[in-house]
């Protein structure tokens, strides 16, 4: 092993950062009076780590397609690893010519970390520039994720924070504390959301207590309090997610809501500008605001998001700056801080819950014990075959659960061994995770988590999964923990 990327031992540093009242959009030049509609478009860039380097050793998927140039689409890794630097070429190329385009960032700890490995300074230095350059911060948001692109609804629940928590100190460490501070939303891989009440709960929880102040969410992982899909309009305006647990605990973040269709093709042409063109300003409470359109898609994957998106782009922010027609380009965060600056938050925004929990709740009624819980869950289940809480995600036609018990369990075993080993350790002393034992473990962990072990299908990824699962349960047996001296 070549050692670990920078997933723990600064964990209160992070936090620190996160929880300062922090106006990441004071400067910005959008003016919500002037505006109709606004369309907010993300990018989500991702590469697993696999075993299959030198004597298995760790490496970036995209240094494995680079290696084995003729197998599958391989041959697209140099356009990939293009795609994850163009827009430091793109952004300035528009700005030069009088636009003020915009986009959001979402690059998983796996990308980040593998981009080191592979001594790919080309990408590193163009990220660096998206994220730390005074001028990109008017134009570029990055948005939080989990490092190993794991699917939230079926990742054991401790393991949420430690996810979450892995990309923040990946992402200082590429990128520096004053770039960390400007993160304010969270992209969840697979726009994965648990409907389990108590599942939901704690993923809401433990984005809060890290600092994030909105979600990106699928239109159709939603639903009404009542249990009725959201209205059209109703998703081009912030909505605020509520969840309940078995406990009856309550607590709530804000939402920006992705509207569904095909992903790439719709960011790939740029559709989310052409949307809000016909849209038309709301009412929040007593206030009209500006519709907001907003998308994300997969920033490398697929032709239209490889050829076709650059030109798009160019071509929709060029229209901007000809045809002056109160439509913007406007990131998640700098509209909710415009909101925010005309009076307009969170009490304002229309309730929603997970999908699947309004049926749940009046089957329940004031029973809500977990037992409780887990019996009427099964009871609707088994009365309806569409009723599940797998959660949803922007692959609804894909169960990440049905069919994967040789991934899962394994997946499950680690977490619980790797939590029973470390946290009285790390209640004791914190400074336990900067130790080399924990981070190792740590890393094997939040691996075995990665969605594309289950994406693929039954295999090679299966086998990549029983892999890192051998070297984690190795890594636990071990009875030494010593510190790292790196």
């Amino acid at each position: 092993m070549t050692g670990c990327p920078p997933i723990s031992g600064r964990e209160a540093d992070v936090a620190a950062v996160m929880q300062k009242q922090r106006q990441a959009w004071s400067n910005s030049a959008i003016d919500l009076e002037q505006l109709r509609s606004g369309f907010a478009c993300a990018l989500h860039m991702h590469q697993p780590t696999v075993p299959a380097g030198a004597n298995k050793s760790l490496i970036s998927h995209l240094q494995y397609m680079l290696d084995h140039p003729n197998e599958g689409d391989n041959h697209n890794a140099e356009p990939f690893a293009h795609c994850y630097r163009r827009l430091a070429d793109l952004l300035p190329e528009l700005i030069n010519e009088g636009c003020s385009p915009r986009i959001m960032l979402d690059y998983s700890g796996n990308l980040l970390w593998g981009i080191e490995q592979m001594g790919r300074g080309d990408i590193g230095d163009a990220l660096h520039y998206l994220a730390c350059d005074p001028l990109m911060q008017g134009h570029v948001e990055w948005l939080g994720t989990f490092w190993s692109h794991a699917v939230a609804p079926s990742t054991p629940i401790p393991d949420l924070k430690l996810q979450i928590s892995a990309w923040q100190q990946q992402f200082e460490a590429c990128f520096g504390s004053a770039a960390l501070e400007r993160v304010k939303g969270f992209s969840p891989p697979e726009m994965a959301l648990p409907n389990h009440p108590d599942t939901l709960f704690e993923f809401i929880k433990a984005l809060r207590e890290a600092g994030y102040q909105w979600l990106l969410v699928q239109e159709h992982s939603v639903e009404c309090m009542d249990g009725s899909p959201l209205q059209r309009s109703q998703c081009f305006v912030p909505n605020q997610l509520l969840a309940k647990n078995s406990r009856g605990e309550e607590i709530s973040i804000t939402a920006l809501i992705k509207t569904q269709g095909s992903d790439t093709k719709l960011v790939g042409q740029m559709q989310p500008y052409y949307e809000a063109l016909g849209c038309e300003r709301q009412r929040l409470g007593d206030v009209e605001v500006p519709a907001l359109v907003s998308q994300i898609a997969d920033g490398e994957n697929g032709g239209v998001m490889m050829n076709e998106f650059p030109e798009a782009f160019r071509q929709a922010n060029r229209h901007i700056r000809d045809n002056p027609k109160g439509t913007a380009a406007i990131n998640g965060s700098e509209y909710l801080e415009a909101l925010e600056r005309n009076g307009v938050d969170p009490h304002h925004f229309p309730a929603i819950q997970a999908v699947q929990q309004h049926r749940l709740w009046s089957e329940l009624g004031d029973n809500t014990p977990t037992e409780g819980m887990e019996k009427t869950i099964s009871k609707l289940m088994a009365d309806d075959t569409s009723f599940s809480m797998e959660g949803a995600s922007w692959t609804n036609n894909l169960s990440w659960v049905e069919g994967y018990a040789n991934v899962l369990a394994p997946m499950n075993q680690l977490s619980a061994q790797f939590h029973a080993r470390f946290d009285p350790s790390v209640a004791a002393d914190p400074t336990t995770t900067r130790t080399r034992a924990y981070q190792e473990s740590l890393l094997h962990l939040l691996l075995l988590e990665t969605s594309c072990f289950r994406y693929w299908g039954q295999g090679a990824w299966t086998e990549y999964a029983r892999e890192i699962h051998r070297r984690g349960e190795d890594l636990l047996n071990q009875n030494t923990v010593t510190p790292n001296r790196n």
